[in-house]
């Protein structure tokens, strides 16, 4: 996850995002380094020890880029808005269809909504429209729960979709709640057509690093192919921006295999690390202990 150092009035600020500086009238010094420990002084003076050693090749999450962080910060020195902007038009060009109208999924889906409805010349207008008092709904641990959430967070704009064909722009999917509740939404408020177009590639693999997507059978491009997908969200069309596309859109340069800018394991399945299995690790620890034991005996 980022970490970045600021400075107001004398004083270090510390956050996880460069808006959270904007919003306070902060100035932005640097982004910390991976290991990198800032220790800030009562004098204020700030000081900088690397703790872990400094990897040689920093491989950012490229899922902050995607969906975590806020559009109006920036990550390495990328306006997170422009990229968001730029996966839409990417997909525009990947996967262009016929329709009337391009609509966000709100409000993570804006941005590359814009970039696809520029790109694709079809007008950009307001499908559904979010509370902004539900979070977000992929979190949540209970498939009941997010259900809710997800009926509760939108709801359709019938005045801006009966009759017409309509291009929903999603960032991702995770477990493919919201994209099935909403095609379900659209259809009942008079939508002719819904077709889906979805802004990163298919999340297939888990992360393990922290963020809820335990296991294969909860993902839901895991275990379903193109057509299947389609089916069970209920859409016209559905397409997702290809793991090239990705990375064109970001570092306008094609991916890597080798060395990799980022990583994406969520879409590739090239984890970072080595991945032990945590039943297996479990019983190597237990045969360990019990080996310990009868050394000790």
């Amino acid at each position: 996850r980022p970490l970045i150092l600021g400075e107001l009035n004398g004083a270090a600020i510390l956050a996880s995002e460069t808006c959270a500086l904007d919003l306070i009238g902060a100035k932005f010094i640097r982004d910390i380094d991976p290991g990198e420990v800032v220790i800030c002084k009562p004098d204020g003076e700030i000081e900088s020890r690397q703790a872990f050693p400094k990897p040689a090749r920093a491989r950012p999450c490229i899922f902050e880029l995607i969906y975590f962080a806020r559009p109006n910060s920036f990550i390495d020195g990328k306006s997170v808005y422009e990229i968001r902007k730029r996966l839409g038009a990417q997909l525009a060009k990947e996967s262009p269809v016929e329709a009337d109208l391009v609509s966000p999924i709100p409000d993570s889906g804006v941005p590359a909504a814009i970039g696809f409805a520029q790109e694709s010349g079809i007008p950009y207008e307001m499908a559904l429209i979010r509370s902004h008092f539900v979070g977000r709904t992929f979190i949540e641990p209970q498939q009941k729960i997010r259900e809710a959430g997800v009926a509760r967070k939108h709801s359709p704009n019938r005045g801006a979709i009966e009759g017409k064909r309509v291009v929903l722009i999603d960032d991702s999917i995770v477990r493919g709640t919201t994209s099935r509740k909403i095609t379900e939404m659209l259809r009942h408020a008079g939508a002719k057509e819904v077709h889906l177009r979805v802004a990163c590639p298919e999340i297939k693999h888990p992360d393990f690093y922290g963020i809820n997507t335990p296991s294969y059978e909860e993902l839901f491009a895991s275990t379903r192919d193109l057509d299947q997908m389609r089916k069970e969200i209920g859409v016209d069309s559905l397409a997702f921006l290809q793991v090239s596309g990705l990375y064109e859109a970001i570092e306008r340069r094609p991916r890597d295999a080798a060395a990799p800018a980022y990583t994406d394991h969520c879409f590739t399945g090239e984890y970072p690390t080595r991945l032990v299995d945590r039943d297996e690790a479990k019983r190597n620890a237990m045969i360990t202990q019990l080996s310990f034991l009868a050394e000790s005996s």
